[in-house]
């Protein structure tokens, strides 16, 4: 540390754990000065130490101001370093991540700043961070303090703003990550969940459609939710699926078919009519493919034939005269 003092004042050490916000963050900006100069003398060892002060004297204090000076001292760092912040992320930004989790509700409130602050000057770079980022963002939705939550919110749209305009983001590692948070209850979660279905959904580089059997059933599962607005946003993504669906009938509908066959059966009236309608669209749609799931789309649909709904009577009557005027032949797979 006594080498780091020559470069960052005793003053600005003391300001940046001081119990008022103007002075931690008048600190702050004198850091992103003198990270500023070494950048342009292209003195990275001294700006390595820097930011090893704050993370050894700061972000790992067991003082609350401390916590709260380093988080935004890293993002003073990044800011000064400007267009070399990449070649010290590695340094940076975990430190940032792990303080997510800080007991502490005002530490989690300027993590969600610091991290805004840090990703705005590094844009592409940061998504090299994503699944941590995706990680904590999940858990920060549903935030036991509203402020904690709506700074998150700001943060959650940079992301997804990166995200959209990034080539290097791979979908093949966020739908895990998705597939298992999908049956969280918690609404603010599962508001995060569909926003982020919805936004890469939107991509035209990205390809949900072929990933949609790893979140289909977790979709389904909110058209019950007790929110009236998670389950317009839910039957909204399903909507837009089904017509995507429409349009591209290489899609592998038997994988789905099994998910839609125990969703007919649902005891709400929403999640029938929409099974019972993507069914009735396979089954237009499906071909060949669709008929070894015959035996079990003829057993979700029949019962549906007297639903007292009458949109489901409806859907179910006609998905039933198609399937009849198919013709079905065992030798093709159809289970008699």
């Amino acid at each position: 540390m006594a080498d780091t003092l020559n470069v960052v004042p005793a003053s600005v050490i003391r300001n940046l754990a001081d119990k008022l916000y103007e002075k931690r963050k008048n600190a702050a900006l004198e850091i992103e000065g003198i990270v500023k100069q070494l950048a342009a003398a292209g003195d990275h060892e001294k700006i390595s130490a820097v930011i090893s002060l704050l993370t050894t004297e700061f972000t790992d204090s067991a003082e609350a101001n401390h916590r709260k000076g380093g988080v935004i001292g890293l993002a003073a760092a990044t800011v000064g370093l400007s267009n070399e912040a990449a070649q010290h992320l590695e340094q940076i930004v975990p430190p940032v991540l792990k303080s997510f989790s800080d007991q502490d509700s005002r530490v989690r409130y300027y993590v969600c700043e610091a991290l805004y602050n840090i990703a705005k000057v590094v844009r592409g770079d940061f998504i090299i961070f994503f699944n941590q980022i995706f990680d904590a963002l999940c858990k920060l939705s549903a935030d036991s303090d509203a402020n904690v939550q709506s700074a998150a919110h700001l943060l959650d749209r940079l992301v997804k703003d990166i995200v959209t305009e990034s080539d290097q983001f791979s979908i093949e590692e966020f739908i895990p990550l998705l597939r298992e948070r999908m049956n969280i209850l918690n609404p603010h979660v599962r508001q995060f969940l569909v926003g982020w279905i919805t936004v890469l959904d939107s991509v035209p580089d990205i390809d949900m459609l072929g990933f949609l059997p790893d979140f289909l059933d977790g979709l389904f599962n909110m058209l019950s939710d007790s929110s009236h607005e998670i389950r317009q946003q839910a039957d909204a993504a399903l909507s837009e699926f089904l017509q995507k669906i429409k349009n591209s009938p290489s899609v592998d509908c038997g994988r789905m078919a099994g998910i839609l066959v125990q969703r007919a059966g649902a005891l709400d009236e929403l999640t029938r009519l929409t099974a019972v309608t993507w069914i009735s669209e396979f089954v237009k749609l499906g071909g060949d493919q669709l008929v070894p799931y015959y035996d079990n789309i003829l057993g979700a649909i029949l019962p549906c034939i007297s639903d007292k709904e009458e949109k489901i009577r409806a859907v179910a009557w006609e998905t039933n005269e198609e399937l009849r005027a198919r013709k079905l032949d065992p030798a093709e797979g159809f289970d008699v």
